[in-house]
C-alpha cells in the first residue's frame, strides 16, 4: 500500500474507534526513519491526552489494523499527543487557537520569507486564506496553498 493510502485508512479506522468519544483524532503520519517505519496517530480531548489514552487508543486502533490483509507491511505504531506546538491541519484548528501565537513555514518564499510569525486570527471566508497579526498589528493573509505547515508557538 502507498503511504497515503495507509494515512487514509489509519484515519478511517480511528475515526470508527473514536466516534462518541470526547477523543479527537488530530493528525496520521506514516513516516520512514531510520530505515524503520512508523505509523503515528496523534489525539487530543479536553483537559489534555494522558499516557493511558494513548495505550487504550493503541490496542483498539492496533488491533483492528492488524486484521487488515493489505496492510502488511511492518511498522511501529504510536499514538501520543499532538504537543504543546501542534500542527494546524483542520478549519476547525484555526477556528479553535484564534487568539494564539503561530509560526507557519512556507513551501516557497512569499515577499522574501519563508517563515512567518504572528497570532492566528482565523480563516478568510473562502477558507483558502490564513489571517494573521504581525508583532505590530499589522493583519498578514497567507495563501494555504503556500503553505508548508502551520504549527502553534510555544509559549512560556
Amino acid at each position: 500500500m502507498k503511504a497515503s493510502e495507509i494515512v487514509a485508512l489509519a484515519t478511517e479506522i480511528a475515526g470508527q474507534k473514536l466516534a462518541g468519544s470526547m477523543i479527537e483524532l488530530t493528525d496520521v503520519e506514516y513516516v520512514c526513519e531510520n530505515g524503520r517505519r512508523y505509523l503515528r496517530l496523534y489525539i487530543d480531548q479536553p483537559g489534555g491526552i494522558h499516557l493511558d489514552d494513548c495505550q487504550r487508543v493503541s490496542e483498539m486502533v492496533g488491533a483492528a489494523l492488524d486484521e487488515i490483509r493489505e496492510l502488511r507491511q511492518s511498522y511501529f505504531l504510536e499514538v501520543s499527543s499532538p504537543g504543546l506546538d501542534r500542527k494546524l491541519k483542520k478549519d476547525s484548528d484555526f477556528v479553535r487557537f484564534a487568539g494564539r501565537k503561530i509560526n507557519i513555514r512556507l513551501y516557497r518564499a512569499v515577499d522574501g520569507r519563508k517563515n512567518i510569525s504572528g497570532t492566528l486570527v482565523g480563516l478568510s471566508e473562502d477558507r483558502r486564506q490564513v489571517l494573521l497579526t504581525d508583532d505590530g498589528g499589522a493583519e498578514l493573509r497567507v495563501e494555504r496553498d503556500d503553505i508548508g505547515q502551520v504549527r502553534l508557538a510555544v509559549e512560556f
